[in-house]
């Protein structure tokens, strides 16, 4: 997969967040999301204290989301812990294993936040652009915002709001558990990005593909094609 070179790695904090307000200026919120036949889903697999990572990105067929190919990349993360910076600190390794693709996705959805961020770039935007891609972001939890309570049927959902702009939305996905956090990577609007997150959903509370590329960061999915079963002793809230 072509990845775009925007900007090198290598900055300080200072030239970080310079680059941050460069380009949330440049992220799309017009959806370009049409008929996706592959879906990506990327994450990471990090300790705070760690110094090595390791960043996974699985495609997926649509309708039937069957895994059909999943890429990894372990590298030293150079860039400190920094809340609202972690896409400097995990960007380099995701975009390490999405080079390594023989398929091109129509659609990523990335385990993070998009503009629902305090400058509007969070580390799916981030992607969206270097990856030149429609991509969406689904945290599990909220970065910055507030949203009224949403009801507690799957498909609920409640606008996202910081200082009176909609950021993103706190997402339903699944009866009785606690919502995830939609909004636009690049190249896709709200409510194209909240449709596709439900459209991924297995039963699961995280969508299918952030879901397996989670357990691939991890050593926990068990072999390509392999949708459901995680590795023997795996336990964790994607199975909720």
């Amino acid at each position: 997969m072509k990845v775009e070179r925007l900007h090198g790695w290598q900055v300080s904090i200072a030239q970080a967040l310079d680059i941050q307000l460069k380009l949330a200026a440049k992220v799309s919120k017009v959806s370009e999301v049409a008929a996706p036949r592959f879906i990506a889903g990327v994450d990471i697999s990090a300790e705070k204290a760690q110094e090595m990572a390791t960043g996974a990105v699985v495609i997926l067929s649509y309708p039937e989301l069957r895994l059909v190919e999943t890429k990894i990349a372990n590298e030293k993360l150079d860039f400190p812990y920094i809340p609202g910076l972690l896409s400097f600190r995990e960007s380099p390794l995701v975009l390490a294993a999405c080079e390594k693709l023989t398929i091109t996705p129509d659609l990523i959805l990335v385990d993070g936040q998009g503009i629902a961020h305090p400058r509007r770039i969070g580390l799916a935007s981030h992607l969206g652009l270097f990856l030149d891609t429609p991509t969406i972001g689904c945290a599990k939890s909220r970065l910055c915002g507030s949203h009224r309570e949403l009801g507690a049927e799957p498909g609920s959902f409640a606008e996202l709001v910081d200082n009176g702009e909609v950021i993103g939305a706190a997402l339903r996905t699944k009866f009785g558990v606690s919502p995830v956090y939609v909004s636009i990577g690049h190249k896709v609007d709200l409510q194209t990005a909240i449709l596709w997150v439900l459209e991924c959903c297995r039963g699961y509370r995280i969508p299918e593909p952030t879901r397996l590329a989670h357990l691939a960061a991890g050593g926990n999915l068990r072999k390509e094609g392999d949708t459901s079963v995680p590795a023997a002793g795996y336990q964790g809230e994607l199975f909720e």
